[in-house]
């Protein structure tokens, strides 16, 4: 495979393969059988400067089928605790680190990762393929997640294989490519600590300063500087969840080994967004105590960040417990500081901005809350709920209770809701209307990737080959937060025949 042409403006490198083989194995992708087509992000692909490649370049390279000469693919090690219990050693089972990516402008670096590209040292008797399904559920997902503004991996490309991969049943092969800031989590922080002990740890923590934080570089001293790493690690964790909270989605893995470094939502795996909105909803087939529930996100945040900060204890003081100390004081604020990140994001869903003013904090907060608490209780879609309140702003020159009760399609004599409804408009007046209509608009999506048309998705494109639905709800979830006529019917909740209440790994 030649080089790409000099019309590209992506610069390749081995940076993470550099660090040496403690952190990875140099493994090549297998490749497949009869790749074809399923998707390929042209957006993507230009901002990465990936747009020379040639339609039958890409395929290649993509299904693993060509290592080109700027490629340098390894497997990355690493370890995590899943549903609590310690593994120390799991890593890429089924996926292949294929090159680092700078673009020029903005000059950011990125990871080409190929998912379901064969076995690796660390598969531990898999055969490192993915189903299309799961292919297909990520790629929609993650794609749908940027366009919502979480943070997110993204979707480079899904391809068939040709081939049959071997699970309960027999079901069609993908490969996907997944970007991504980096693949760091904190279960590599993990490895390093207890296969390689602290000179790894710091080899690791420096390195991701300096990728993914270079700003800290010029702390000093060191133990300062790894300090200061940690919090702007755990801030980046709250605003991710915060995030997770506002548009109703749930991982259903939140694992160390799923918990990305830098903040990003990594590892699409059974997670779901809730229709019908409960505190305590799961959807993973393998979270059958509700650890990974959505009410319990913020906390899993903070557990994980407690269990990152084991691994940096040496880097921060020489005396352990010194370094405890440190790090405890860090964390102890971790509820308080989450819930001011919290109440700014969920502020926006009903048009209000959050001050500093403590007591004004706490009645936005119970608003937010009593809300909250009503849809939990009447049994109210999340998304479709939000939606009516943002309608009934956006299109009506008097917002009255009955006007809202009717949006809602609730009881004007609810008691609850009109006093409600009556606080919140109290906040409504105290706000000027363009900030009301831009919080609103662009904190509440009419559409989410709902748990049936996935499920429909992957149906039709594994049973008969037809990608049309996958393709539609890509293009509708590409502009989540537009009134847009032909993608109506997609906002609609599921009916009760159509209701997805478990979610699968596919792996």
């Amino acid at each position: 495979m030649p080089p790409l042409s000099s019309s590209q403006t992506a610069n390749f490198s081995a940076s993470y393969a550099e660090l040496g083989a403690f952190f990875s194995r140099a493994i090549a992708p297998t490749p497949v059988a009869a790749p074809q087509w399923i998707a390929w992000n042209v957006e993507l692909a230009n901002k990465l400067g990936l747009s020379g490649l040639t339609q039958d370049e890409a395929l290649d390279i993509f299904s693993g089928n060509e290592c080109p000469s700027w490629a340098h693919p390894i497997a990355q090690a690493y370890a995590g605790h899943q549903f609590g219990h310690f593994v120390p050693q799991l890593g890429d089972g089924r996926a292949v680190l294929l090159t680092e990516l700078t673009t020029r402008e903005p000059k950011a670096m990125f990871d080409l990762q190929l998912k379901g590209s064969g076995p690796t040292p660390f598969s531990r008797g898999g055969d490192g393929r993915s189903a299309l399904g799961p292919v297909l559920r990520e790629y929609l997902v993650s794609e749908a997640m940027h366009a919502l503004g979480v943070p997110t991996t993204r979707a480079l490309a899904a391809i068939a294989t040709g081939e049959w991969v071997y699970r309960d049943e027999a079901l069609p092969g993908a490969v996907f490519t997944r970007v991504a800031q980096s693949h760091i989590r904190v279960g590599t922080f993990q490895y390093a600590a207890v296969h390689g002990g602290p000179e790894h740890v710091k080899i690791l923590a420096d390195y991701v300063i300096a990728r993914h934080f270079p700003a800290l570089l010029e702390i000093k001293p060191d133990t300062l500087r790894y300090r200061q790493f940690f919090h702007s690690v755990v801030q980046a964790q709250m605003k991710l969840v915060a995030e997770w909270q506002r548009v109703g989605f749930i991982h259903g893995v939140m694992n160390t080994d799923n918990t990305s470094i830098c903040g990003d939502t990594i590892d699409y795996g059974p997670c779901a967004f809730m229709d019908v909105f409960r505190r305590n909803q799961t959807f993973s087939s393998i979270d059958r105590h509700g650890r990974y529930r959505y009410e319990n996100q913020p906390r899993i945040a903070h557990w994980n960040m407690a269990r990152f900060a084991e691994t940096l204890l040496p880097l921060i003081h020489k005396n352990e417990s010194d370094a405890v100390t440190h790090l405890t004081a860090l964390l102890q604020n971790f509820e308080q500081d989450y819930q001011s990140v919290w109440l700014q994001c969920m502020a926006r869903k009903f048009g209000i901005g959050v001050t500093e003013n403590s007591d004004t904090q706490a009645r936005i907060h119970n608003l937010i809350e009593q809300f909250l608490t009503w849809l939990e209780v009447n049994e109210r879609d999340f998304t479709c709920s939000f939606t009516a309140l943002t309608d009934c702003y956006l299109y009506h020159t008097e917002i009255t209770a009955d006007l809202i009760c009717t949006a809602l399609e609730a009881d004007p004599n609810d008691e609850v809701l009109t006093q409600w409804i009556d606080e919140w408009l109290s906040h409504l007046s105290t706000q000027q209307s363009e900030q009301i209509t831009e919080r609103m608009t662009h904190a509440n999506p009419r559409r989410i990737p709902r748990n049936h048309q996935i499920a429909a998705a992957i149906f039709e494109a594994e049973h008969d080959g037809d990608l049309s639905r996958f393709h539609r709800l890509l293009r509708a979830w590409a502009s989540p937060y537009a009134d847009i006529e032909e993608f109506r019917d997609l906002e609609q909740p599921p009916a009760p025949d159509q209701q997805v209440t478990r979610t699968f790994c596919g792996t």
